[in-house]
């Protein structure tokens, strides 16, 4: 489980050849899934459309829930896209896991807190971006000193500590089932260096706890990638709402 990573430098930058790997993957998996949800439009959907049009209509659930639609509506992309992001990256660890040497090229990039946080931190940049943008500078800034003026160090504290619990989260649980099936493939795989029989006990005592947990690997990877688009719109409601 001591799985190192091949690095390329560039211009004094370190690159994670398997984030960069992973994230494309991810990228080009989600790219298609929205080109063949929305190419040929009917106005009875089937097949992929009736899916992207279920994502579309459960993330506009997600932003009524948090804020006016007339506000709301500016973040409907946003929310499609991290919701199906997130959920693609948290599904593709959990098949299998690529590795050569002692490097790991195969994994769920949410599974790595560089990634995770990059996230978190793009999100909590752009409620500020759109917070100045529809209240106006003044406005929004003066929210920082309101309705007490000694709250200010404190709202800096929420800042910070709203993007590392909104990365850490979704990496401490994609990394931790990543872990637990890394686990379940050693006791599958190791007893056989020792005896075939006990090879063949491990084998077939790991492959329904494998089977399980992948099903919990799941639904957890599911419910994070609700959590992580729905506190992304809970943060944006805070900055971009008057009544907040």
């Amino acid at each position: 489980m001591t799985h190192g990573a091949q690095t390329w430098e560039f211009l004094g930058l370190t690159f994670n050849l398997s984030n960069v790997l992973m994230i494309t993957v991810a990228s080009v998996i989600v790219f298609i899934i929205a080109v063949i949800g929305t190419r040929r439009l009917a106005m009875r959907p089937t097949g992929m459309q009736n899916a992207m049009e279920w994502i579309i209509d459960f993330v506009r659930s997600i932003i009524s829930s948090t804020m006016d639609w007339k506000t709301g509506a500016n973040f409907l992309a946003l929310g499609v896209t991290l919701l199906m992001y997130i959920f693609v990256s948290n599904m593709l660890g959990l098949p299998m896991a690529i590795t050569e040497g002692h490097n790991l090229w195969w994994k769920s990039p949410t599974a790595d807190p560089a990634i995770t946080l990059t996230l978190a931190v793009m999100v909590v940049c752009l409620t500020h971006y759109y917070g100045v943008k529809m209240k106006g500078a003044k406005g929004y800034f003066s929210d920082y000193f309101s309705p007490i003026k000694f709250l200010f160090p404190l709202k800096i504290i929420e800042e910070f500590a709203n993007t590392l619990t909104l990365g850490l989260r979704l990496y401490g649980n994609i990394f931790a089932g990543e872990i637990l099936l890394g686990l379940l493939a050693g006791l599958a795989t190791n007893f056989y260096t020792q005896n075939v029989f006990l090879g063949l006990l491990g084998t077939i005592g790991s492959f329904p706890l494998t089977l399980a947990w992948m099903a919990f690997s799941l639904f957890i990877g599911t419910i994070q990638a609700f959590v992580f688009t729905m506190l992304t719109m809970v943060y944006m409601a805070h900055k971009v709402s008057h009544d907040h």
